[in-house]
């Protein structure tokens, strides 16, 4: 390795992290045309209904029974940041909010104390396919913010800052700057408990599009940053101090050090994700995320007794119509659409 490049590894459906993320899934489906319930209009027979992570014909059902996705489940002590690339997600939470996203639509949910959400994945052309690509990141919470209330916002890809920067070549790298900033430029506010609402805490999320033979500068950080770019898609290699680095590939970077990113002959995909690591312990049991085994036995208790407010909504998998655009509606009734 090198001063700048700390480690490399391969990576698939679920990635390698550091504080202050815990997760990130990269979720890429073919789904076929939709039925009259916005499921696949195809069999899903040898498929394990309720729990399929099979890819089988290209795409997976998740937990999903009649439409792809995840039914109704409970979180605490952490956030989601989901960014779709292509398709469309539909939203609904305990706190009574709802929506549809997708297309370069971000949502950040603070799960704080506890809540119940819903993300289902309509495939709402019947004439055509509807492929799906998303991320989702998962951004711990400091112990002072754990039991923060529940709360989300909506990125609009509109919105979005968008910076392009040309080379020598001319050719150009493209960066969604979904937190943080990058150069004199800022990206839209977070929730306001998240880690990343501090500047301070340095946390930068970025979308990279390198055209062939483009390059991309990460800026010098601290010594104590986390950095970790993602090379999630490309048939080529990019180069990074030197070193030539394949596809499908994690990199953990140096925080302190400026970092040029070259591309090879064919368009490349990255993700950034860097951050002020949260010090403090990590106890995770599936869908918590609390600081001792105690707080998650607590968390268990407190879910089974309250239910994290119960379930509003008319059934575990709900989904908008067909026809519904993008929107999102707030727990205080306010509604925007896009």
């Amino acid at each position: 390795m090198s001063k700048k490049i700390k480690a490399i590894e391969k990576i698939g459906f679920q990635w390698g992290m550091d504080s202050p993320f815990l997760a990130c899934m990269h979720h890429k489906d073919q789904f076929p045309a939709g039925n009259d319930v916005q499921g696949p209009a195809v069999s899903l027979a040898g498929r394990n209904i309720g729990n399929d992570f099979s890819g089988k014909d290209g795409f997976s059902m998740y937990h999903g029974e009649k439409v792809p996705g995840f039914p109704v489940h409970p979180h605490r002590g952490f956030e989601t940041v989901t960014v779709v690339l292509e398709g469309i997600v539909d939203h609904f939470d305990s706190k009574g909010a709802e929506g549809r996203y997708g297309n370069g639509d971000v949502q950040w949910l603070t799960t704080g104390a506890g809540c119940q959400h819903v993300e289902m994945f309509p495939l709402i052309h019947q004439d055509q396919e509807n492929p799906l690509e998303l991320f989702q990141i998962w951004l711990n919470l400091p112990a002072k913010s754990k039991f923060a209330d529940p709360d989300y916002k909506m990125l609009w890809a509109e919105e979005i800052p968008v910076i392009k920067h040309t080379n020598e070549k001319g050719k150009t790298a493209t960066i969604r700057l979904i937190a943080g900033k990058y150069e004199d430029q800022k990206s839209l506010e977070p929730t306001k408990n998240s880690w990343a609402a501090k500047e301070e805490n340095h946390v930068g999320i970025q979308l990279v599009i390198l055209e062939p033979q483009a390059e991309f500068q990460i800026a010098a950080g601290s010594k104590t940053l986390n950095r970790n770019l993602y090379f999630y898609k490309g048939s080529s290699s990019i180069t990074i101090d030197g070193r030539d680095i394949d596809p499908s590939t994690r990199i953990k970077l140096s925080g302190e050090d400026e970092i040029t990113v070259g591309n090879g002959d064919t368009t490349s995909y990255l993700l950034l994700l860097e951050g002020e690591p949260i010090n403090e312990p990590v106890a995770q049991f599936g869908p918590f995320v609390m600081n001792s085994e105690q707080e998650i036995r607590k968390a268990y208790e407190d879910y089974q007794r309250t239910q994290f407010g119960g379930w509003p909504w008319h059934n575990d998998e709900p989904v908008h119509d067909r026809e519904m655009g993008r929107f999102a509606r707030y727990p205080d009734g306010s509604v925007v659409k896009r």
